[in-house]
């Protein structure tokens, strides 16, 4: 009798989508889809993201138990060297270079560049999390001296917000102040992202190690 084969699918995914993810698998009624995610604050150092995720693929693959393992990140300034561990681990990534790229869609977020490229993006995860990730992350609290190293060529903040919620949108308020930038808002929901894991989910697959 053959063995029946694993129907699962995992998403090993950057902690700056976490929500998000988890509301794109309660949304579409996707139980067998797991999400599993490493530390957002990676993104301070993402050259530490390509093995951090290599370890997790290969750890899945040791259980025996996906059908299909996806990995919820874009580049995320490792340049290209977490498509180089997809391909060595012949899984599948969510497309371009970045989540405000995803959120946004290409055009629109093309459009913001090119309006502005002294542009600084938020998405609802970055305004909960903007001290931690930020101010602390990037030093400026200990040292404010670095604001102007790190944003003065800055000229706005974008928040590309994936919910309507006024507290978040006063939030981005806050920080682009602090920031001393002015803040503009996009509303761009998931739906970009939900329907990039639901066509990843449909056809990726990966054999179990």
């Amino acid at each position: 009798m053959k063995a029946e084969q694993p129907s699962r699918v995992l998403v090993i995914g950057c902690g700056a989508l976490v929500r998000e993810l988890q509301e794109v698998v309660a949304r579409n009624g996707n139980e067998h889809i797991e999400v599993e995610c490493l530390p957002a604050i990676m993104h301070n150092r993402p050259e530490q993201i390509p093995d951090a995720v290599r370890g997790r693929i290969r750890a899945a693959k040791a259980r025996g138990t996906y059908r299909t393992i996806l990995v919820g990140y874009m580049d995320c300034g490792t340049g290209g060297l977490l498509d180089r561990v997809c391909a060595e681990e012949s899984v599948e990534r969510l497309p371009g270079s970045h989540c405000y790229e995803l959120y946004a869609g290409a055009g629109t977020f093309a459009g913001l560049q090119e309006a502005e490229p002294g542009t600084f993006y938020l998405t609802d995860y970055l305004v909960r999390h903007f001290d931690r990730l930020i101010m602390k992350g990037l030093g400026i609290s200990q040292h404010p001296e670095l604001l102007e190293a790190y944003f003065g060529n800055y000229t706005r903040v974008v928040h590309l917000a994936q919910t309507d919620d006024v507290r978040l949108a006063q939030a981005a308020e806050q920080a682009a102040a602090r920031l001393g930038l002015r803040c503009e808002r996009v509303v761009t929901g998931i739906d970009g992202l939900g329907s990039r894991i639901m066509e990843l989910a449909g056809t990726a697959t990966v054999e179990a190690a």
